[in-house]
């Protein structure tokens, strides 16, 4: 592992994580034994399996020491008020641009707007992306991100994350009943490559706090219920556009005012 740290880390994630989310498909095709409620708590391999690969590497390449600065990055709040800003009121932005493209060019919502109250929707939401989100940020912006920028520029490093990142969801697009069956892949896939260039942005821009990136990824799954009529492909052009924006704005090598943040 130590030779591959890489490459281990992505075969343990994908091994993990799809070992719970298979069942979850086979199940919703009505194939035996799957089928059986009591398979469902097999989810929680893909809530910590990014996190679990990241830290099984480095434990074995690197030592406990270097466990512990991995998690400890979940808890790095001294960033700036300006920050906090941009994690929380980005979404919003992100959202609603998406909704404004959505009906200026007449695309169809991907998701119709919920009937009912909304409120239950909404904790859902925000509970299932505060038990996930936080190991999925661990994984692929504590471990691989800095790793990979090690050997490559911020941009190509983002990329490589997000190609992965985009893949690794794969068995949700044929689990039938599911939300994100709903999507076209191709659109999605485009849409989560570009929003990569974000987290990496916000990653780099504070110094390597995954606080501050999870903040961002658990505002943006949970708004995601509330700020509805936004088709893929809209937001798939906004996330291309703003990818854009931060590489010419900050420079392909760092995506970021600051250095870019590498494995140490």
């Amino acid at each position: 592992m130590s030779k591959y740290p890489i490459i281990w880390f992505y075969i343990l994630a994908f091994k993990i994580s799809w070992l719970g989310w298979i069942p979850m498909v086979l199940g919703s095709h009505s194939i035996a034994p799957f089928d059986n409620p009591y398979f469902q708590f097999l989810l929680v391999l893909p809530a910590v399996g990014p996190a679990l690969a990241a830290v099984i590497v480095t434990r074995v390449a690197y030592g406990k020491a270097q466990v512990r600065d991995l998690l400890k990055a979940l808890i790095r709040w001294r960033v700036g008020l300006a920050w906090y800003l941009v994690a929380v009121l980005g979404p919003v932005v992100l959202l609603l641009g998406g909704q404004g493209i959505t009906k200026f060019l007449g695309f169809p919502a991907t998701r119709p707007e919920p009937q009912g109250n909304l409120l239950p929707l909404v904790i859902s939401a925000f509970v299932m992306s505060l038990f996930s989100n936080p190991w999925e940020e661990v994984g692929w912006r504590g471990f691989a991100l800095p790793h990979l920028q090690k050997r490559y520029t911020a941009w190509i490093a983002t990329l490589i994350v997000g190609v992965l990142w985009g893949l690794w969801h794969l068995p949700l697009f044929f689990w039938a009943g599911n939300p994100m069956a709903e999507y076209s892949f191709l659109p999605w896939f485009i849409s989560t490559v570009a929003g990569t260039f974000i987290y990496t942005w916000l990653y780099n821009g504070t110094e390597g706090s995954l606080l501050l990136v999870t903040l961002f990824h658990i505002t943006l799954n949970t708004l995601g219920v509330v700020i509805t009529g936004v088709s893929i492909i809209a937001l798939a052009t906004l996330y291309v556009l703003v990818a854009l924006a931060l590489v010419v704005a900050f420079g392909g090598a760092n995506l970021s005012h600051r250095k870019r943040v590498c494995a140490g």
